[in-house]
């Protein structure tokens, strides 16, 4: 039997974005959802719930405990390699994944779709355009021991999530990407979002959106939990919307040190926002959220503000280029939805 479109993610924002993607393709029901399931328990509650709404959506959603300890991923592999040599269409959120790219190298598929999974889908664009090999954009790229071992395993996936003669790639996102040679790009314009929830009520204040920078080693946590501090006080906000990947210790400090309340969404916050209640302004540093939600709140009335990250808020050991990302994603929000742009 064969499976037109099968889709890998292992996140909740990646599931929403093959929700949209399925809509606005109009693939009807024939998609089947595999949750390469990770390890830390929000992203796994809002996996949860994302797998619900995709179930009610009428769509098939497998559970796979690909993290579960010693052998589970050569038990995940072999489970998986019949419905990928089946598929017609396979359908990734994230192209720098060790797991994706194991799963690629199995049979390359004949037509391929790469949706948001954050930023990172600049990046990929960007390198898969100049042919360089995939290296997260906040990544040294220093090569130890681990990546020498996986080097045949990441040519051979750059390889599969290339277009060539007898495969087509389409670029799903809402951010704004060059097209690589022989590429499609097609505009995530969240419109299943918007269909399905709201539009929210309004707060008279702000709130702030919260980033994982600080624990992906991109951030000094004193600095960032300051500019949080600097903040709430010049936007007058009281809400402090959480990155899933947040530590505990770090949120607690914003909590006492601004009297902020933390939100801990259980769905992405494109959604959260959507269902509303939502401040009239929300501020958050450089993400994708600056490029998504205002596609999510489109008409709403929200006014999205951007803060600039500064340089001295960098760790020493972050790579020169991870600056001028940053940077990128803040500027090119500002162009591409007219949003302002703000310092801590």
């Amino acid at each position: 039997m064969t499976t037109a479109n099968l889709a890998f993610v292992e996140s909740p924002v990646q599931l929403l974005n093959v929700l949209e993607w399925a809509h606005a393709s109009r693939t009807g029901q024939d998609l089947t959802c595999v949750v390469l399931s990770p390890t830390d328990p929000m992203s796994r509650g809002q996996l949860r719930r994302m797998a619900q709404l995709a179930r009610d959506e009428g769509f098939t959603v497998r559970w796979q405990e690909a993290r579960g300890g010693r052998g589970s991923l050569a038990r995940a592999l072999r489970d998986l390699a019949p419905a990928l040599a089946r598929a017609e269409r396979v359908i990734v959120g994230d192209p720098f994944s060790r797991y994706v790219q194991l799963l690629l190298t199995l049979f390359g598929p004949r037509s391929l779709t790469v949706v948001d999974d954050g930023t990172a889908t600049m990046e990929f664009a960007a390198q898969l355009s100049r042919g360089e090999r995939l290296v997260r954009w906040h990544r040294r790229g220093v090569r130890g021991p681990r990546e020498l071992a996986l080097a045949p395993v990441t040519a051979l996936a750059r390889r599969r999530l290339a277009p060539g003669r007898d495969r087509t790639v389409e670029v799903f996102t809402a951010l704004p990407v060059e097209a690589p040679a022989g590429t499609t790009i097609t505009p995530n314009r969240f419109d299943w979002t918007r269909g399905r929830f709201g539009p929210p009520r309004l707060t008279r204040g702000a709130d702030l959106v919260g980033t994982s920078l600080v624990e992906t080693g991109v951030l000094d946590a004193d600095r960032y939990v300051d500019a949080v501090a600097a903040l709430a006080a010049a936007h007058g906000a009281t809400r402090y919307f959480a990155h899933r990947r947040e530590a505990v210790e770090k949120l607690h400090r914003i909590a006492v040190g601004t009297g902020l309340e933390i939100v801990r969404p259980d769905l992405p916050l494109e959604l959260i926002a959507r269902r509303g209640p939502i401040g009239r302004t929300v501020v958050s540093f450089p993400s994708t959220v600056v490029h998504t939600l205002p596609q999510a709140l489109a008409g709403t009335g929200v006014a999205i503000t951007v803060c600039a990250i500064a340089p001295e808020w960098l760790r020493d050991t972050v790579p020169p280029r991870a600056r001028g990302f940053l940077a990128g994603v803040a500027e090119s929000a500002r162009s591409a939805h007219g949003l302002s742009l703000t310092g801590a």
